[in-house]
Parts: structure tokens; sequence; C-alpha cells
């Protein structure tokens, strides 16, 4: 007989799973799949402004904007993600990095650090809290810190 494995290592792998899904859609610019990862009631703490975003739909139409600033694929690299559950909570960190063209503008070479919270609702798992951020410099003019890789 086969032992079975905890439910939590079987959450965190369905949780890996689904943030890397989470990544390709945002790779191929797929605004209808990348939804379906997000609460109605999601909160975002997006590194753009503005300084809270709440409501899936409203994220819906940000994230429509700014997917039609790339003319391609949007480079989507998750790097050391971990990923925490306790019962039907969780949260996954993880450093990305962002590349590719952007409209009218030099290439895109940015790392960012994200944390995803994620509940357990009616069975699937959903963000409802997204904090992406860039660290910045501590003295003015308090310029975000673009050089920095992991």
């Amino acid at each position: 007989m086969i032992a079975e494995p905890p439910p939590s290592i079987d959450n965190e792998a369905e949780l890996k799973e689904l943030t890397h899904l989470w990544a390709e859609a945002i790779h191929t610019k797929n605004l209808a799949t990348l939804q379906r990862f997000y609460a109605p009631d999601v909160v975002l703490y997006d590194a753009a402004p503005p300084l809270v975003t709440e409501g899936v739909m409203t994220f819906a139409r940000n994230i429509a904007e700014w997917f039609g600033s790339w003319p391609g694929p949007i480079g989507l690299e998750l790097k050391e993600l971990q990923v925490h559950v306790s019962g039907d909570v969780a949260f996954s960190h993880s450093l990305n990095h962002l590349t590719g063209k952007r409209t009218g503008e030099s290439d895109t070479d940015v790392w960012m650090r994200m944390t995803l919270g994620w509940r357990k609702i009616d069975g699937s798992w959903l963000i409802v809290h997204e904090h992406s951020s860039v660290p910045f410099h501590m003295k003015p003019p308090y310029k975000a810190a673009l050089h920095l890789k992991p």
C-alpha cells in the first residue's frame, strides 16, 4: 500500500502548478484565462498606480490596457517560488523576471517581488490578494532599484 501524501503537500503542488498557469496566462496575454485565477473581490497592491485595486473586473480593465502595451508575448520567469498552506488559506511568493518589448519603449528587463494570497473557495484555489513591488532607493529622489538581480 502506498501512503497518501498529507493534504498540505497536495495543496502546495496544486498551487505551484496554478501559479505557473497564472504566469503562462500573463505570458500569452490571455485575459479570459487570467481572470479565472482571481476571486471576484480580489484586492491588488500592484507595482503600478493606483495604490489599491479592488475587484476582478477593475483588475481586468487595468490588465487589458497593460497587455495592449506589449506588441508580443510578455516574458515572465518565476524564480524561488515558495508556497505555504494552512487549511483553506495559502500564500505564495516569488521573484519574477519581466522581459519583453513594450510599445514605444526600450526593452523591459526587470526583477519584481510577488506575493499571492490564495483561498480555497467552493473547492477551487483563487487569488484573493496580490502584491507586486520593486525595491526603491531610500534616499531622494526615491527611484526604483531596477538594476537588482537575484
